[in-house]
């Protein structure tokens, strides 16, 4: 270990002291590290360190990062989720990082880390990564709404796939868990339902013709259904339309969280209109 390491690891190991002074005095030594040509290092160290410790000190300095190091930050994510190992805790450091809505994080559309967590979500087996990666996806999705045709029709087969999950529990999931997934895919559908009427009823008439998916249908997405108020775009809107990112350059992510909650008939999920 080099003694530029070493002097960065010692300051980490004091990141979470009890003592407020030298956690302060610690925070400003990192934040002027990340100014210099050494802030990729400390960007990837900071990973690291939350990934073993789960700090709230690390999610604070890493949620301030700026660019250009937002790059080596998510980079550092999708090299993380790719590690069964690790993944859990990256998706917790993500979903602390996309609630706080940095200036870049529309740009995780375009990079690896999309695809990397949806195939996640296609195919992990862990109801705790699972419900994680899914409550992301939900809070992500108004941030990144140009996302392009072929992550939406993604995002729609993750409603699929965990919709099943949720309905048949093949991974013997404990009860509460399994209450967590199921309103994560209550909270995608009006999501989906909310930004893409069009596309998604369409994904929903293919997929749920199909006679082993009927009984999910039946007890789960009818049920959904008849939750929604008719979305004016299913009269005159196209899907063409609908996935264009043009569509989306007046709107301001409150504004399309707001699009989805009026088409709710649920209070709880209409709620946020008050």
């Amino acid at each position: 270990m080099s003694r530029e390491q070493a002097s960065l690891t010692e300051l980490l190991l004091r990141l979470d002291s009890p003592e407020l002074r030298q956690v302060e005095q610690v925070r400003a030594e990192l934040n002027q590290l990340l100014s210099t040509d050494r802030g990729g290092a400390v960007v990837s160290s900071l990973v690291e360190y939350y990934l073993d410790s789960s700090s709230s000190q690390a999610v604070a300095l890493l949620s301030s990062i700026r660019e250009p190091h937002h790059k080596v930050l998510l980079e550092k994510l999708n090299e993380s989720l790719n590690r069964p190992g690790s993944r859990l805790e990256t998706v917790t450091l993500l979903g602390h990082l996309v609630r706080k809505q940095p200036p870049w994080v529309h740009q995780i559309s375009r990079l690896p880390l999309l695809s990397t967590r949806v195939r996640c979500l296609k195919t992990d087996a862990d109801v705790l990564v699972l419900v994680s990666a899914l409550l992301v996806l939900v809070t992500l999705l108004p941030m990144i709404p140009q996302a392009g045709k072929q992550h939406v029709y993604d995002f729609f087969d993750v409603f699929g796939r965990l919709t099943s999950w949720s309905y048949k529990n093949p991974g013997q999931a404990a009860a509460a868990h399994l209450l967590h997934l199921r309103a994560g895919v209550y909270s995608l559908f009006h999501r989906l339902y909310g930004m893409f009427p069009c596309s998604f009823m369409s994904y929903l008439r293919l997929h749920y013709s199909m006679k082993e998916n009927l009984d999910t249908f039946q007890e789960v997405v009818q049920p959904m259904l008849g939750l929604v108020r008719l979305h004016p775009q299913l009269v005159t809107g196209t899907q063409d339309y609908e996935l264009d990112p043009s569509r989306w350059r007046s709107y301001e992510v409150h504004d399309i969280v707001m699009e989805c909650s009026r088409l709710s008939l649920d209070p709880l999920e209409s709620s946020c209109e008050d």
